[in-house]
């Protein structure tokens, strides 16, 4: 199966030789499917302009309606999926890079699709957007939640949140998981992480130098 290009002349080239089709209404910005490879990628042509202030207001809704977690499956839904902002392979490349990085993935998420479509504005807007209208929301919730714990109906609710934030994790993990090469080395690589982290218990921060640095290399001895 061949690779989606990431430029999107090279994503233009492709879909002309493999007769691709558009996923979306004219207009909407210029996302395409390869009926090859069945992949969302982004054509040179109506590239998406977002304002600030409307990343900023995209990030508040989510942030304040993702109870619970499981903001990166919300995150893909809403910029890959609805939106077409971009292609599922750019938002999972930057949801790798966001993992790497020290501080709350979400929160890197957050900078890195926001400066990806509206620069630094964009990165300043999203980070904001994600962080404090949530943060408010939190502080109240916290002053009227020793009234509230007292009634049986509020821990179920957080139970139910805490359910389908563990539903969304296990939806962006398989979302994620389909896109690893299927070679031998790369899937041996994603088992050990799993096994390291999830059943070894051992600190993430040597995981991530040790098995990264191990892919980052094999990846360029690959080009």
């Amino acid at each position: 199966m061949a690779e989606a290009p990431s430029h999107p002349r090279m994503a233009h080239r492709q879909l002309a030789k493999h007769g691709g089709a558009q996923d979306d209404a004219p207009g909407k910005g210029g996302i395409f499917r390869d009926s090859a490879s069945g992949r969302l990628t982004m054509s040179e042509t109506s590239p998406p302009h977002p304002s600030a202030l409307q990343l900023f207001l995209i990030f508040s809704r989510i942030g304040l309606t993702s109870f619970g977690g499981g903001l990166s499956g919300w995150l893909l839904r809403e910029f890959v999926e609805d939106r077409h902002w971009m292609s599922e392979e750019e938002f999972l490349n930057g949801l790798a890079i966001s993992q790497a990085l020290p501080g709350v993935n979400v929160k890197n998420m957050a900078i890195w699709i926001g400066y990806r479509l509206c620069g630094r504005w964009g990165a300043i807007a999203g980070f904001t957007g994600i962080i404090v209208p949530p943060a408010i929301l939190i502080i109240l919730i916290a002053v009227g939640f020793t009234t509230l714990e007292r009634f049986d109906i509020t821990h179920l609710a957080l139970d139910g949140a805490a359910a389908a934030a563990i539903g969304l994790s296990l939806s962006m993990g398989l979302t994620a998981a389909r896109r690893v090469p299927r070679r031998l080395v790369p899937l041996l690589v994603m088992v050990a992480t799993f096994v390291a982290v999830g059943v070894l218990r051992l600190p993430l921060v040597w995981v991530v130098l040790g098995l990264g640095a191990f892919s980052v290399a094999l990846a360029y001895a690959r080009l």
